[in-house]
């Protein structure tokens, strides 16, 4: 069994293959181009910002681990072809340290499979634009990453060799990423400027919601813009990043970070000749096994998954998906027998004290996919409103015209917001109506919620809606 890939979905898939079979009855090799497995990279923006203390703490299982527990994982080694017919891997080595079979730096070799899986994640956006590939411009996306990039962080706070520097750091995009990483930035002391091309930060939210993002970021201190296309960076005699051109002017910087987003990492597997969906991620049936293959699997950030609300393929990078991808593959490799049945695109993020999260479908997306829907707008608090510390949160509902299918919630608001954007993720789950929402027998105290949650309260809403809207 061959792995490409060695973080999430990649090992999770080894580990729970070596569960079921002995290294006798299947041997597993992991190529991993990186120096890390099985890390979080969800929590890089909580290092750079200081909530988390060192890199290590991010790493759930190391390479050594994973080796005493029969996986043969080959560090700095990358896979530069896949020979479908032939049942082979063409692999690079980047170093000595490649593992226990790791060969000089620029030694190429094939390994034969019988099992394939595919787990090569996404590479962050990085527009083909002037200067963005100059020193001081970062993307966050692995760990080689993120200590880049604090690395680069120690040198400008120290350049003039006295006390630390306030710097000025540019983020170029207002996703999850961007988000939180200006959070990051604006902990350590420096001033940020975000800039975005959409209406409001967090186009994963409608833009009503996502102007409440906006408020909680201004808030920070984080200069917003929005409507900003960057056109390039603009750098230094030295080639290293001095400001980001937009058509509107520059802005200063002495760290630019990308938050832009991220693609499916599948240049491997189109090559081979393998079916894309229209975000260019791999396409498998419900036991992750890559269309047209009897043998090869494929999860993660590289894949496409069952959308349960639209009914059709969708890429949602996640690292929640990417583990349980994981365990289907390493189930149905392993001779077992497992299978993933889809999402409902459910993702939490915070800014500071506010809580962002959303399930299902945005109002554009519900348009897309043809849908004729009503929506409502609820604010809300999240405890009993005189209990102390409540504070107010606004929920937004989706839901279908004719049948009152729920079909999205997105919630923002302080403490107690985001995990509940959980209980819309389960009726979407159950392909519940916003009427059927409304009996949900959930848990009751002041200091946790009203008599009436605020996810219930916007059911209501929706239902109400539904009915007077009839067909």
């Amino acid at each position: 069994m061959v792995i490409i890939g060695g973080d999430a979905a990649g090992m999770s898939a080894a580990a729970q293959a070596r569960r079921l079979r002995t290294e006798d009855e299947l041997e597993i090799v992991a190529f991993e181009r990186g120096a890390f497995t099985s890390y979080s990279a969800c929590g890089i923006p909580y290092w750079i910002g200081g909530d988390v203390g060192s890199r290590d703490e991010l790493i759930a299982r190391t390479p050594e681990e994973h080796r005493k527990r029969g996986i043969d994982v080959r560090l700095h080694t990358e896979v530069t072809a896949i020979d479908l017919d032939g049942q082979r891997v063409r692999t690079r080595a980047h170093g000595a340290a490649g593992g226990a079979a790791g060969g000089p730096r620029g030694a190429e070799e094939w390994t034969g499979f019988d099992k394939l899986v595919i787990a090569t994640g996404a590479r962050p956006v990085r527009p083909s634009l002037p200067g963005m590939d100059a020193d001081g411009v970062h993307g966050v996306q692995s760990l080689g990453d993120g200590e880049a990039l604090l690395d680069s962080l120690a040198a400008a706070e120290r350049a003039d060799g006295g006390a630390r520097r306030t710097l000025r750091a540019v983020v170029v995009g207002a996703g999850y990423i961007g988000v939180e990483m200006s959070e990051a930035l604006i902990r350590r002391g420096h001033r940020v400027t975000v800039l975005d091309r959409a209406e409001q930060p967090m186009s994963t939210l409608d833009p009503d919601m996502g102007a409440l993002v906006r408020e909680g970021m201004t808030g920070l201190g984080i200069d917003v813009r929005t409507g900003a296309a960057v056109t390039g960076i603009r750098t230094d005699a030295d080639g290293r990043a001095r400001a980001v051109v937009t058509a509107d002017g520059e802005h200063e910087a002495d760290i630019v970070v990308l938050g832009i987003g991220v693609r499916p990492e599948t240049a491997l597997a189109e090559a081979a000749g393998l079916p894309l969906g229209d975000a260019g991620g791999l396409l498998t049936d419900l036991a992750m096994r890559v269309r047209g293959q009897r043998n090869v699997w494929a999860g993660g950030d590289c894949v496409e998954v069952f959308d349960r609300v639209t009914r059709r393929p969708r890429h949602l990078p996640l690292g929640t998906h990417a583990n349980k991808h994981g365990q289907v593959i390493g189930t149905n490799a392993g001779g077992g027998y497992a299978t993933f049945p889809g999402v409902v695109g459910t993702a939490v993020s915070k800014v500071c004290d506010l809580e962002i999260a959303r399930t299902g479908l945005l109002e554009r997306q519900a348009e897309r996919a043809g849908l004729r829907f009503v929506t409502v707008t609820v604010e809300a608090t999240g405890r009993a409103g005189y209990f102390p510390g409540a504070e107010p949160m606004r929920v937004k509902m989706l839901a279908e015209r004719r049948t009152g299918r729920l079909l999205g919630t997105q919630i923002v608001g302080r403490e107690g917001a985001g995990k509940r954007v959980d209980i819309a993720a389960v009726a979407l789950t159950a392909g519940m109506t916003v009427e059927e929402m409304t009996g949900l027998d959930l848990g009751y105290a002041p200091p946790f919620s009203p008599v009436w949650d605020p996810v219930l309260v916007a059911a209501r809403r929706a239902a109400s809606e539904v009915r007077a809207q009839g067909s």
